[in-house]
Formats: C-alpha cells, structure tokens, sequence
C-alpha cells in the first residue's frame, strides 16, 4: 500500500513527459492502451532480429540491458493501466521459463554416441527420430540431445551444412507440431487453456511436412555424398569404435518423464515438479557427461532474459489485438497461417501465436461465430496459427529459440554455417515452396 500513494505522482510524470501515455481509458469493461505502446514490443524483436548481425559480440553481453530498457516502462505502463494483467503476464511467464529451462537442464544431461559414420540413411534415421522426439521432450531438448550425435557422426565429411540446416527445419521447429511440450507456442496455448491433445489433430501437417522434407533431404545429402572423398571415408572405417551405440545418463529419461507427468497437475505444483525434476538431474548427472555435451546455461539464461522482457512488452500489444484485431483484414484460415507464420520467422513464434489467438478471438467475435470454438477460438484458425508459428520458426535463426542454438554449437565445432541471410537463401528455396502447397491442400 505504500507504493500505491505514489502511483498518481507517477502518472502524470508520465503524462508529462510523454503525452497520451497513460490517458486510455476504461470503456465496456476493457482495458485501452495507447497504439504507440507496441514500440516496446516492437523495439525488442527488432533489436533481436538486427544487432545481432550489426555487432554480434556487443549482443552478447548487451541483449540484457535492451531487454531491461524496453520492459521496465512497459511494466510499467501495464501496472497504471491493469495491475492484474502484469500478475498473469508474470505468471505465464514463470511457467513457461521453468519448463523450458528443466527441459533444457535434463537433456544436457543425456550423451548419445552413435558410434557410425554418416551416411543419407543413418542421417535420415536421425532427423526422423528428432522429429518424433521435437514432439515429446520439446524442439530446445529434442536439439540438445541430438545435435551433438549427428555432428559427430558426419564429422568425417566436408559436404555437412545442408545436414544441420534441415536439423534447424525438422528437429528445432516443424517436428515438435503435436503436443503442448514440442515448442513454446504450443505451450502458451496449454497455458492459455487449450486442452492437452488437442495438438494430435495436427498430426496429417506434421506428416505430410515431415516426410516430403526427409525425401528431399535424401537426395540432398546422398548428392553432397558422392562429392566426399573416398579416401576420408575408409579412415573412418578404421576409427570406428567397437560399441556401435550407446546412452549415457539414462536417468535423466526418469526425470523428463516427470515433467512431461507435470503437465497433467495443477499450477505451483506443476513448476515445484519442474524444479524438483531438474534438481536432480544436476545432482545425478555426472559432470563429465555434462561435459561431453559441452553443456552451458549461456543458452538458457539468454532465453529466460528475453523472453522476461518479450512477454511483458507483448501486454499492451494483446490487449490492443484484443479490441482492433478484427480490423486488420485476417479473417480466413489461409492468412492466419501466412500471417503468424511470417511474425514468427522473423520476429519470435511465442509471441506471434499470442499475437495471433488473441486476433482470431476478436474476429470470432465481430463475425459472430459460436460453434467449435477452442478457447474463443474457432478450430480451424487455431490450426492455422499452430502449424503457420511452429513451422515457419523455421524460416530464420531468429524464429525460434533452438535455431540459434543449433548454429552455436555447430560453430565451435568447426562447422561453417550459413549467415543470416545464407540460411534463408535454403528456407526460401525449401520451405516457401512446401508452405505454399499445404495452403492449397489444408487452408
């Protein structure tokens, strides 16, 4: 209560330091926050999405700072306004953090050695059971578990980007389509209550995505390996290790099952499963396993700092989307699909499905339309905006929280990988072909 006397004083600094900031007013029971409060939100992604490429060494030691000026006087602003909108901004984010951060804790724990060279049918193999795995422990665990087996096993060859770009397109993105846990738009829409499986009604975009790219990726990698010499290909022959493959650290299985068990109990509960699951698997983990991951929080610490200032300065921008969404002319299942797709590859998939639920919420609305609703929203816009946001995270490194991930590891070891650009000359030319014919088939 005793910061409450000063809530008026500030106000009016604001007031006169910047006109019209806080002078929305309260009409029909709903909050109204001034156009120009998208600046914070936009101002972030932008910063995420540019100086990265203008000074990337300066990113990464000042994307905290950015993040803490641009969310500061959007808290702000969100505390005058609707005091109760931050605590659930708040607490959607505290969910969302902690189950990303236990996953991303228990599969650094986990060491897969596959103990074979790589050949188009072992990195098919590969990409396939990423794919499936996207959807069960989440593209970020899915990436981390998996990434290290394929660049060992492909380190014998010189022809490798196309191997982790289409890593990026399946592992980190396009496969963890089906549940709630698979990637973070999902996972806001669990949070937001869409029910738990409902997400396996996607299951015909995840396949059909799926195996057309494992085709293509096929005659790829099997061009790129007839380019390899054949003399590096039987000094593998000699390396290779007797045990053809092996799992190291097991019990970390134990503790991602009790976070995926976690999903199915109530709120505060379900994050002390999340942090007990986590704890014990720095406890029970070797740290020599650790170790053969190279595993660092640098990644995750980067993630929870962003995505703090990501879904506080996104507020003002749902509740606008709340009142005018319905007149931003998306209104058909085909523009939703290219709509949040196209926020989500340049911008963040998390925010872009928010963005764009909140928008199919205002539509429904306006048009009247009651029936197979999914949380106000109707079913086949919801389709719409789950695969266009999870599939097209694939689009740039910026897309999803993964895609740069994967980059970073793939660099230290000696992996040259495409610049911002360069990944997106292999998007365009792979992924906008396939998203375009799913827009005829489903959409």
């Amino acid at each position: 209560m005793g910061t409450m006397k000063y809530l008026p004083i500030i106000q009016w600094l604001l007031i006169i330091l910047i006109p019209q900031t806080v002078s929305a007013s309260e009409v029909s029971g709903a909050i109204y926050f001034p156009f120009w409060s998208a600046a914070f939100f936009i101002g972030l992604l932008l910063s995420i999405a540019i100086f990265p490429l203008i000074n990337a060494e300066w990113w990464g030691k000042g994307y905290g700072y950015v993040s803490l000026a641009l969310a500061i006087p959007a808290a702000i602003l969100v505390l005058l306004q609707d005091w109760l909108l931050l605590y659930h901004v708040i607490k959607e984010y505290i969910s969302f953090i902690m189950l990303l951060g236990s996953l991303f804790i228990i599969s650094g724990g986990i060491v897969i050695k596959i103990g074979a060279r790589g050949t188009p049918k072992l990195n098919l193999l590969l990409l396939f059971v990423g794919a499936v795995f996207a959807s069960i422990i989440g593209t970020t665990g899915a990436s981390m578990v998996l990434i290290r087996p394929l660049i060992r096993a492909n380190k014998w060859r010189k022809q490798v980007i196309h191997i982790f770009v289409f890593f990026i397109f399946m592992v980190s993105n396009i496969g963890g389509l089906l549940t709630p846990l698979g990637d973070p738009p999902l996972l806001l829409g669990f949070l937001r209550g869409v029910p738990f499986f409902w997400t396996l009604k996607l299951i015909p975009f995840w396949l059909f995505a799926v195996l057309i790219l494992l085709a293509l990726f096929f005659v790829i990698d099997k061009h790129f390996m007839k380019k390899e010499s054949q003399e590096d290909y039987l000094k593998t022959l000699d390396r290779m290790p007797k045990r053809k493959f092996e799992i190291k650290g097991m019990i970390n299985l134990l503790f991602l099952a009790m976070v995926i068990g976690s999903l199915f109990i109530p709120p505060i509960l379900r994050e002390a499963v999340m942090l007990i699951a986590a704890g014990l698997s720095i406890y029970f983990t070797h740290v020599t396993l650790r170790e053969e991951n190279a595993f660092t929080y640098h990644p995750i610490i980067e993630v929870a700092i962003l995505f703090a200032g990501i879904f506080i300065t996104m507020a003002p921008v749902l509740k606008l989307l709340e009142i005018n969404g319905s007149r931003l002319g998306v209104t058909e299942p085909w523009q939703f699909f290219w709509a949040s797709g196209f926020l989500s590859g340049f911008l963040d998939n998390a925010p872009a499905y928010m963005v764009f639920f909140t928008t199919a919420q205002s539509v429904a609305a306006a048009k009247g339309i009651v029936s197979n609703l999914i949380m106000g929203v109707p079913e086949i816009y919801l389709k719409a905006i789950s695969v266009g946001t999870v599939f097209m995270g694939a689009n740039s490194y910026i897309g999803n929280g993964p895609n740069f991930m994967v980059k970073a590891i793939c660099e230290e070891n000696e992996i040259n990988m495409p610049s911002f650009f360069g990944y997106m000359a292999w998007s365009v030319g792979i992924l906008a072909p396939l998203f375009i014919l799913m827009t005829f088939i489903f959409f």
